[in-house]
């Protein structure tokens, strides 16, 4: 039996056959501009995305400015406490209001005619009140305001307004894996101060593959394997896990640690010297939690997609990733470390070094995975091999962590939207 996914047209770009254990992509879909504008309004002007993290904004007046789905907005806590994200653009003429990504402000001012709003978004100010008639209501131009909610301190938006999901629905199952990353902390979970913006000439959907791929990792990223094993760790080549589909696009690997980990996983990489704080938080988590949620917490490691354009990966630190797309061959990423806020300092400092070393831009990995998925994109501009196989671990009742599950749940629902009857 096939199905073709994409219907009902006769060339199809997602192609699962059930009989001979089969799922292909057609390369067109990293490739088309066409495709890739057609992404935009039937998957990012839908989906809920992720916007930032609550810690972003700690106090009142906090905001951050970033592009998210294409279009720039303003997270900002106003001096209610309210956390609300708004269209970072004047409702007068269109400038942005503002061009920091990050700061505190009791207002904002449009850099074009001095227009001002308050960071709960009111038009407050407007020079020159005379020149507009009686018809003129400052009410009328207040800030857009954009549906947000927050599900344990991670906060998205969505653009539709007839989005019929609440966020914790549209979540589905990936709200487990958010509520293993919280857990993390009593006291709640922390962006550190600073982000990674980069990029990578290649289409964003072959990093979303890349990142819950875990079938590579020993073949692209052998000099991290090396410098692991130089520090008393050995990653096994078969590390036992799984990897789960979790509705509506979202997926997961989670397996055994290779490293160490801050929260609360030790190896000799870390130093004898933080060795009993770190069991006894393990320990301490056993009591919290229970012996089984407990070794899911500190000492698993997992790999999240959150559909369509969010990775969090949690291992020997916390990486939140949003990858945005630039056209059909080029990606933006913004990538932040995320860690418990009660953290020591010295097992702070361990989190950041390892966190730069791995998944930092210039670290041992991402430099490796941005220059195979722009070998990738590369590759496709021979046309003669049409389709990218995804097939791995179809012909396994319970998928290991090397198979391809995860990536055929995010082509599901990626076709499912940009060819079905309800985009939503």
């Amino acid at each position: 039996m096939t199905i073709e996914l994409r219907r009902p047209v006769r060339d199809p770009i997602v192609i699962e056959d059930l009989e001979r254990l089969s799922f292909r992509v057609d390369r067109r879909a990293y490739t088309d501009e066409e495709l890739a504008a057609r992404e935009m309004t039937r998957i990012f002007d839908r989906c809920w995305l992720y916007v930032g993290h609550e810690s972003e904004v700690p106090g009142p007046g906090s905001y951050v400015a970033r592009d998210v789905g294409g279009r720039p907005v303003l997270m900002t806590r106003g001096s209610d406490g309210v956390i609300r994200v708004f269209a970072n653009s004047c409702t007068h003429r269109g400038a942005l209001l503002c061009s920091q990504p990050t700061g505190r402000a009791r207002s904002f001012r449009c850099p074009y005619h001095d227009w001002t709003f308050s960071n709960q978004g009111d038009l407050v100010g407007v020079p020159i009140p005379d020149g507009y008639g009686p018809g003129f209501r400052r009410a009328d131009f207040d800030l857009a305001r954009h549906r947000s909610d927050t599900y344990r301190g991670f906060v998205f938006v969505t653009f539709d307004p007839a989005q019929p999901r609440t966020l914790t629905e549209y979540l589905a199952g990936a709200t487990e894996y958010l509520d293993l990353i919280d857990d993390q902390s009593e006291v709640g979970m922390e962006v550190i101060q600073g982000a990674q913006l980069h990029g990578a000439r290649a289409n964003w959907k072959l990093m979303m593959e890349n990142s819950v791929d875990i079938y590579h990792f020993r073949a692209l990223h052998k000099r991290y394997v090396g410098y692991m094993e130089s520090l008393g760790s050995v990653p096994p080549r078969r590390r036992g896990g799984f990897g789960c589909a979790l509705g509506l696009g979202h997926g997961a690997n989670e397996l055994p640690p290779a490293a160490a980990r801050p929260l609360a996983y030790w190896t000799p990489m870390f130093g004898a010297e933080v060795r009993p704080r770190i069991e006894a938080t393990a320990a301490r988590f056993v009591d919290r939690f229970g012996a089984e949620r407990a070794g899911r917490i500190t000492g698993t490691n997992r790999a999240v997609l959150i559909f369509p354009n969010l990775m969090i990966i949690d291992a020997i630190a916390i990486t939140i990733r949003k990858i945005d797309p630039v056209g059909a061959g080029q990606m933006a990423i913004t990538s932040v470390a995320l860690a418990p806020r009660d953290e020591d300092p010295d097992i702070r400092a361990l989190r950041k070094s390892h966190y730069l070393t791995f998944l930092g831009p210039a670290g041992f990995a991402t430099p490796d995975d941005i220059e195979i998925v722009e070998s990738c994109q590369r590759g496709y501009l021979n046309r003669t091999v049409r389709y990218s196989d995804l097939s791995r671990g179809m012909n396994k009742k319970v998928p290991e962590t090397t198979d391809e599950l995860p990536a055929r749940e995010f082509w599901r629902q990626w076709d499912r939207l940009m060819y079905g009857a309800d985009p939503r």
